[in-house]
Parts: C-alpha cells; sequence; structure tokens
C-alpha cells in the first residue's frame, strides 16, 4: 500500500504500471478482472460479500450460446394480463412497487416492437456465441467437471406453438442455430422421468450448464488472486475526479486508486451509474431457486418448462429449480409463494422428486427492457467503464463481454461492434452536472 488515506493509508494496487479496480466479485466483474489482467493490468476487485455469493450464486447455471431470443417479444402485452392475475405465474408485479416499475415496464414492452428484433436478437448472438469456447480458454483443464455441453430441453404440455414461439424459432433459423424438435414419446426417451405431460420439445444439443455457479465464480477469483490480483472485501461509496477522469474510488476502508474502472456490481450498478450522470433503466427482475439436496430423480440434461418459465438443472449439490420473475424492489422481502408454486410444479414434471431439506433462495438480476447489457465507458469519465444489465444471461454474455471491457481499457477494437451496448440507446445522460 502507499500514500495517505482515510485510515491513514491510500491503496492503489498491486505493482506498477496500469491498475484496474473492478466493482462487483459476481460472474461479469470476475471474468472481466481475468480479461483485464491477462491484458497486462493489475486487478483489485471490490464488493462487500465473497466473491460469486450475490446473483450469481442462486442463478439456474445456464451457458446458452444459442440463446438470442430477447426476453420481451411482440405479442407479449397480450400475455401480460393472464400472467399477472395468476399467483402461479411467470410474472409477478408487486402492486406496492408498481409505481416505481412502471416505467421500466413501459419501456420493457415497447422493446419487444416488431421493427427491433432483428437488431436485438443480433446483438444477443454475437455476444453469447463463442461462450462455451471463451470459457475453455479461460478456465483451461478448471472446464472439465465445472462446465458440461450436454444440452438444454424445453417442453411445453401445449399442442401448438403461439405466434411468439413461431417468431422465436424463425430468429434460430435465422442464425442457423441447431435445434430437435420433439414429440411426447421423444420427450420420454430423452428423460424417462419426466411424467407424460408434456405434448412437444425442442432440444438444444450445443448448450449446457454449469454445475455450480458460485464455484464457477469463485475458480476464476482464484486464478486472479494467485496471480497478484486483489480482492477486497469492502463497500464501495464513490468515485472522485480529476478533471474528466475518475482517479479514486472512495470505499468504506480503503481510497483506491486506478487507471481504469469498471462497474459490473449488478442491480447497484445503476445507482453508481447515476452518481456519474448516467441515467440507466435497470430493474431488478427477482428470480427465485428451490435447492433440493436429496432429489431422488435428477434431470437428464437441464429442462425448462415454457409454459410457466422455470428450469430444472442438476447439480453437484442436488437440483436446482430456478426461475420466474418478480418486479419489485431489490430490498422488498422474499415472497415464499414463488418458490413453492415452482417446488409444486417441478413435482408434477418428476413426480417422484423428493422434496425434503428443500431451500429457497431469491436474487435480483439486473436487467434492461431490451435483454442487452449495458458495456460502454461512462460519459463524465472515459476511463469507467460499465459492464452490468445482463438480466437472464450473465453467465453466457460474461465471456464476451470481459473481452469488450478489456479491449476498452487497453484502447484496441473489440472483436464483435460493441455499439448496441451502449448507453447511447437510452437518450442523454447529465453528466454535465457531474463535471460543472
Amino acid at each position: 500500500m502507499a500514500g495517505e488515506s482515510m485510515s491513514g493509508m491510500r491503496y492503489s494496487g498491486p505493482g506498477h504500471g496500469r491498475r484496474a479496480v473492478v466493482l462487483g466479485a459476481g460472474i461479469v466483474g470476475v471474468t472481466a478482472a481475468r480479461a483485464l489482467q491477462r491484458e497486462g493490468f493489475s486487478v483489485t476487485i471490490v464488493d462487500q460479500g465473497e466473491p460469486g455469493r450475490g446473483c450469481s450464486y442462486g442463478n439456474g447455471g445456464a451457458i446458452s450460446p444459442d440463446f438470442c431470443v430477447p426476453i420481451a417479444m411482440p405479442g407479449m402485452l397480450r400475455r401480460v394480463p393472464k400472467w399477472l392475475f395468476d399467483p402461479n405465474g411467470p410474472l409477478v408485479v408487486r402492486w406496492s412497487d408498481l409505481p416505481s416499475s412502471a416505467p421500466w415496464l413501459m419501456r420493457w414492452i415497447r422493446a419487444g416492437r416488431l421493427d427491433q428484433l432483428d437488431s436485438l436478437s443480433n446483438a444477443l448472438r454475437q455476444l453469447h456465441a463463442t461462450s462455451y469456447t471463451r470459457y475453455q480458454q479461460l478456465l483451461g483443464c478448471r472446464a472439465t467437471g465445472l462446465i458440461e455441453r450436454t444440452g438444454q430441453l424445453y417442453v411445453w404440455a401445449t399442442n401448438a406453438p403461439n405466434a411468439t414461439e413461431a417468431l422465436a424459432n424463425e430468429i434460430r433459423k435465422k442464425f442457423d442455430i441447431e435445434t430437435r424438435a420433439l414429440d411426447r414419446d421423444e420427450i420420454r426417451e430423452m428423460d424417462a422421468n419426466l411424467a407424460p405431460i408434456f405434448s412437444r420439445g425442442l432440444y438444444f444439443p450445443d448448450n449446457g450448464h454449469t454445475v455450480n455457479p458460485l464455484r464457477l465464480v469463485q475458480t476464476i477469483a482464484d486464478m486472479i488472486t494467485s496471480e497478484g490480483g486483489v480482492i477486497l472485501k469492502q463497500r464501495a461509496i464513490r468515485f472522485e475526479f480529476d478533471e474528466r477522469r475518475a482517479r479514486f474510488l472512495r470505499c468504506d476502508g480503503d481510497l483506491l486508486e486506478g487507471d481504469i474502472f469498471v462497474v459490473a456490481a449488478g442491480i447497484a450498478s445503476k445507482d453508481f451509474a447515476k452518481g456519474l450522470g448516467d441515467e440507466v433503466p435497470l430493474q431488478a427482475e427477482r428470480g427465485y431457486h428451490v435447492m433440493l439436496p436429496n432429489p431422488g430423480v435428477w434431470p437428464r440434461v437441464k429442462v425448462s418448462n415454457r409454459d410457466y418459465m422455470f428450469g430444472m438443472t442438476s447439480m453437484e449439490h442436488g437440483v436446482r429449480i430456478a426461475g420466474t420473475v418478480e418486479i419489485a424492489r431489490a430490498d422488498a422481502p422474499i415472497d415464499e409463494r414463488r418458490p413453492r408454486a415452482m417446488l409444486k410444479m417441478a413435482k408434477r414434471m418428476y413426480p417422484k422428486l423428493n422434496d425434503d431439506g428443500a431451500e429457497f433462495w431469491m436474487g435480483c438480476r439486473p436487467s434492461t427492457p431490451d435483454s442487452l447489457p449495458v458495456i460502454d465507458r461512462s460519459r463524465a469519465a472515459t476511463n469507467v467503464i460499465y459492464a452490468f444489465g445482463h438480466g437472464h444471461t450473465g453467465l453466457t454474455g460474461a465471456p464476451m463481454t470481459a473481452e469488450i471491457v478489456a479491449a476498452f481499457a487497453a484502447d484496441i477494437q473489440p472483436q464483435i461492434d460493441p455499439s448496441p451496448y451502449s448507453l447511447k440507446r437510452f437518450g442523454r445522460s447529465c453528466f454535465a452536472r457531474i463535471l460543472g
């Protein structure tokens, strides 16, 4: 450590030369930090919790390079009222939080316009397509036993695709994504433990999952610290400026000096961006999971119930049931009816499922209305890079996001066009007041 700070010391990161400070120790934060480290930066990660203990901890584990269909789709508005009045449905809005959530919901509905579909789906495809390759490059031999490419299975009880599903299939065809349609008997051949309640399915052979999202994050974090990186368990407070550049990050324990700062703090990123004058429509899309430590039956592949929008994944510590969307404040109390409803439906899917010792969890997906993350420079300070807002696809989008962040930091051209993930799509910022 070097220099003066609030507690008598000023921490400026390990080593000399280019210094990067990353806010957030979830999957996006650690992959970005590792990419910066490989680019020659000394790296410090700041988070109030342990690596991977935030939203990354409890997700469904999906790594889906073939995910290219935005969450908001044409025709969604017609389905929303039915969902909202179904207590077991895939979407719930806490009415007490509706006034604050309404602007985001209106943007979400507008993002589902047909004229935006091509650009959004192409941006998702570019971000996700190489996720497995990049994880293999990042992890090397550590990927064995941690990431499985066994495919993913969508199942429906309804007999025929609705218009939204048909449109999603057209998008996948455009990108030559390999899928295989399954009938009732073929679903049972793939997983004999599934109840015969599903009339059709869609199998994605090139997708898969991690058997432990927490261990995935911690493995990358260990790689960073083994090569001199530092992880600080502190609360980040604000940036301090030197003309048009951020020079310090003030925390509750240290004043961190850096050449590059990365904001990858999940839902908390909204407040950091606002502090820099960038208004970002980021909503806590609260998702739940149920962890079954002794399930009795194990899904052969990751399976997603598309009627109720939740998935089931075999992991190294049991079976995880994860999904649904609850629009509410990030700090609102957990509603146990949500995971209990998923568990009830899961037991219909797998009648022999054992729910003894079931554990419930809730996390806040940091979601933008158009399903695309924010990967861009702050307009107030060009050495602050945003990398947040991945919503449902943080595990899948993290590796390419990290590459874009490292390219911005090194002032080189990213491997894909970063413009779809720009702040500009949300309108003007108010950074003038920050600098004035």
